[in-house]
């Protein structure tokens, strides 16, 4: 697996500072840089962290949409490799904090037992969370709408991304995430997602008996239309039988824009503390 120039340099960072590490993932329509703020916040806290990218992501928002092919035909299973990648070259056996697609990806590299607490923000269904609600659908439907999507990158516009993300905030501060967050993303991981149970080879599928999964928080966004709570409550049930610890919260007041409108800090803080339960 090949990682990049920075996602070394990050990692020979957070090894040669002997601090604990965490390791934030992201998930569709978003790049690493969603967690600049987050990585900050964890940093004055005593952490080193780390944002591994998915393979080929671009260094910035006007890369990305201005070359958005490169974000094609990136799967599950070749996201989640990346990203295990990425953990085994830390010293440390890391923390992991991902949202959305990057909150089922945490789910899948905690049952390869490769974090030491996991925290997963309104994290995309794996196989055996069947629950469907229509928001979760409507959210979809700009790439499940066309089967040739599969094997595109698909941005939202901004309507779009107003529904699935930011339906909770003011519109200035929605236009305001879009212009800095949004970039278009692969459609397979969606098509995966979706057909995961009929799928019995899926790639959306997560470990969760694992005994070393290690410590296990879901975070939940009360009026998320993308990952509503019957979903993430859903994947709460799958991993409490595990023998570890497995939690669930839900945010009051909060859409899936939750790791990066204004209020990020509230969840930043819960994942922190529960973090810091078990490590540091």
């Amino acid at each position: 697996m090949t990682l990049t120039v920075h996602e070394l340099d990050e990692i020979e960072r957070a090894n040669a500072s002997g601090l604990q590490p965490v390791a934030f993932v992201h998930g569709l329509w978003l790049l690493p840089n969603s967690w600049d703020r987050w990585r900050t916040y964890f940093e004055e806290a005593g952490f080193a962290t780390i944002a591994p990218g998915w393979p080929d992501d671009p260094g910035t928002v006007e890369e990305a949409n201005a070359a958005p092919d490169v974000f094609a035909g990136k799967g599950v299973g070749d996201i989640a490799d990346h990203v295990e990648a990425v953990l085994e070259r830390l010293t440390i056996k890391p923390a992991v904090v991902g949202h959305s697609f990057g909150g089922l990806l945490t789910q899948i590299v905690a049952g390869r037992g490769l974090s030491v607490a996991s925290v997963a923000i309104d994290p995309a269904p794996f196989r055996g969370v069947l629950p469907l609600p229509v928001s979760a659908l409507r959210s979809a439907s700009p790439v499940l709408g066309n089967p040739a999507n599969r094997h595109r990158a698909v941005p939202l516009t901004y309507e779009q991304f107003r529904y699935a993300f930011a339906n909770v905030v003011d519109e200035a501060e929605a236009k305001e995430l879009y212009d800095t967050y949004a970039v278009p993303g692969s459609g397979e991981p969606i098509f995966q997602a979706a057909a995961a149970n009929f799928n019995p080879w899926s790639e959306a599928k997560v470990s969760s008996k694992n005994p070393a999964r290690g410590p296990l928080l879901i975070v939940s966004g009360e009026h998320d239309h993308t990952v509503p709570w019957a979903i993430a409550n859903a994947a709460y049930k799958r991993q409490r039988r595990n023998e570890g610890v497995t939690e669930i919260v839900e945010m009051a007041g909060r859409g899936h824009s939750l790791t990066i409108d204004s209020g990020w800090q509230e969840v930043a803080s819960t994942a922190l503390d529960f973090v810091r339960r078990f490590v540091g």
